[in-house]
């Protein structure tokens, strides 16, 4: 009963937030809210209530690939946009250009009602420079192991599955050389898959090559994903967008499984930045503190499957650890040498210069 009293306070305290809000633009002309984000992220009828509570007017430009973003709000396009959705990775890159502004925790009192690991700013790596944050939490998705059930009747353990001999021909993979490249760290030992030594490079380029010879296809979107999954002869799938996908293949019918294997999966955590650019960063702060409301993190959770930091995945163990995605040693390195692999090469072209 407390938990709840303290909840519906939470929730009060955001409603008096977006309400003040309001009230300061008093007989002002409206203000409009630049958003850039995510399809899933910002659904008109979750809109639509954030413009009624604050009398705003909110443009929503949705964006598929992290690279559209950069391009979108960098080199001077930051003014265009008051508040976007960032994953922590790609985050310090706009910190690092000067592109997001910090972010007043006690301004989104919301913050209080997620979970303990995501109210732990310090304990995620990239939200807070010279301690000021410039990340919000919002939602996340490990990168699981989803399989077939009528083709594997037992949950895969380990990342390794995916080089199981058995499964030759069977595998459906994320098209990404920085994912992949991290999935050959992890098979390999390495603590730290975002940061691949000299001397480790060489072994990783051959795990990928026999990961290769495993593969069925590779995908690039989650729907794309389902449809092959659906079409082909597929047992296992690396899931790099995990539970979003095994719910479209669950709605596709399809009887699929999934799984956190032993090593700990890679994730991806989203949060809610400021540009620097930002018009009025508290209408923009207030629709980060709206978002953490039950009502918007019901919806992501019911339709796009994907979790929230108010409340634990139904699909994670207690024993499950994840591994938040970190900026790599280097892309265009990872994603040279993925294309010539993918391409056929033998390891010896692969990592010539």
């Amino acid at each position: 009963m407390a938990a709840l009293i303290s909840r519906i306070l939470q929730t009060l305290r955001g409603v008096l937030l977006l309400l003040a809000c309001s009230l300061g633009m008093g007989a002002q002309a409206q203000e409009t809210l630049r958003v850039l984000t995510w399809p899933g992220y910002a659904d008109p009828d979750l809109v639509k209530i954030f413009e009624q509570r604050t009398g705003s007017k909110v443009e929503v430009t949705f964006i598929d690939s992290d690279d559209v973003m950069w391009q979108k709000l960098s080199k001077n396009q930051a003014q265009n946009f008051d508040v976007f959705a960032v994953n922590t990775a790609e985050l310090q890159r706009y910190i690092h250009d000067g592109l997001v502004v910090p972010i007043q925790v006690k301004d989104i009192p919301n913050t209080a009602t997620q979970l303990p690991r995501f109210r732990d700013l310090k304990g995620i790596p990239g939200l807070v420079h010279g301690g000021r944050v410039f990340g919000i939490p919002y939602t996340y998705s490990e990168m699981g192991l989803i399989y077939d059930r009528q083709q594997v009747t037992e949950p895969p353990q380990s990342v390794r599955a995916l080089w199981d001999p058995r499964y030759q021909g069977k595998v459906l993979l994320y098209n990404g050389g920085s994912h992949n490249f991290s999935l050959a760290a992890q098979v390999l030992g390495d603590t730290t898959p975002f940061r691949i030594g000299d001397k480790q490079w060489p072994a990783a380029v051959e795990q990928l090559i026999a990961l290769r010879r495993n593969a069925q296809g590779f995908y690039s979107q989650p729907e794309e994903s389902v449809e092959r999954f659906k079409s082909g002869n597929t047992a296992l799938m690396f899931a790099n967008y995990g539970s979003q996908q095994l719910q479209l293949l669950k709605a596709a019918g399809v009887d699929a499984g999934y799984t956190v294997p032993r090593e700990g999966a890679l994730a991806w955590l989203d949060c809610w930045a400021v540009t620097r650019g930002a018009k009025n960063t508290k209408l923009a702060q207030a629709w980060i503190n709206y978002f953490l409301e039950p009502q918007p993190g019901n919806a992501l959770q019911s339709r796009q499957g994907l979790a929230t930091t108010t409340a634990e995945s139904p699909n994670l163990r207690t024993q499950d650890r994840l591994k938040w995605l970190e900026p790599v040693e280097d892309v265009e390195r990872r994603s040279r040498l993925w294309e010539r692999i993918l391409a056929g090469d033998r390891a010896s072209k692969v990592l010539a210069p």
